[in-house]
């Protein structure tokens, strides 16, 4: 019963009845993972696809120079490694833990059973394809037309939508990340997110106190959001 309310809360199968959630929990095996693990590398043999339960995830990909580029970072709920369905079989990217956590691995062969038994299963994974491309239209959108600002801005908002504490109309955000994780997330180097931090400081917007961010004027962090719209 657990092992079901577990796949309720994803949206990916939010939409299921309990006799299909109870056919897919016979499938499904969890498994704990600890911070700096990694759950597949890139080009791995994609076997499954998983749904993240607690902790933080990130996927990443490893240029030639030895850079690394965050291509999304996982929350709780969210469904990642799709991709194991089509293609050539292996993983795209890296999947690797930022903090202790659990995930819900679905095998593939076991999965596409069911979805030849069961089309809601296919419909489910078609609407989860469909959001993990939106979300990605909007990352490449974000990096060719907004500037830096707007970045950092959108990606605290949306960190402070989140997981975020509100006192008195102030928003503390725990990042969870390094500064060099963000900057290779919005597509820019190290120190000129430690310039657009200090900028955003200096306006009065934002402090930052080590890993937290304080965000002391929420509306117009939003207009920087919008500014390049």
């Amino acid at each position: 019963m657990e092992l079901i309310e577990l796949l309720k809360k994803s949206m990916l199968f939010s939409g299921l009845k309990d006799p299909d959630l109870a056919e897919l929990a016979t499938i499904t095996v969890r498994r704990k993972f600890k911070k700096s693990e990694s759950l597949f590398g890139e080009g791995d043999e994609a076997t499954g696809f998983y749904l993240l339960v607690s902790g933080s995830i990130k996927l990443c990909r490893v240029a030639h120079d030895g850079r690394e580029k965050v291509l999304h970072f996982v929350r709780p709920g969210e469904t990642f490694a799709e991709a194991a369905f089509f293609g050539d079989g292996r993983y795209p990217a890296e999947a690797r833990a930022m903090e202790t956590g659990e995930v819900l691995y679905l095998p593939k062969e076991g999965f596409l059973e069911l979805m030849a038994r069961n089309p809601g299963f296919a419909l489910n994974l078609v609407v989860s394809l469909s959001l993990m491309l939106r979300r990605f239209a909007l990352q490449i959108e974000e990096l060719s037309f907004a500037d830096v600002t707007s970045r950092l801005a959108s990606f605290l908002v949306r960190r402070a939508e989140e997981k975020s504490t509100n006192y008195g109309g102030i928003t503390y955000i725990d990042l969870g990340i390094k500064k060099g994780e963000i900057a290779s997330r919005l597509g820019t180097a190290s120190e000129t997110i430690s310039r657009t931090f200090k900028k955003l400081k200096e306006e009065g917007i934002i402090e930052v106190q080590g890993n937290r961010v304080v965000i002391h004027q929420m509306e117009k962090l939003q207009k920087l959001c919008e500014r390049h719209e």
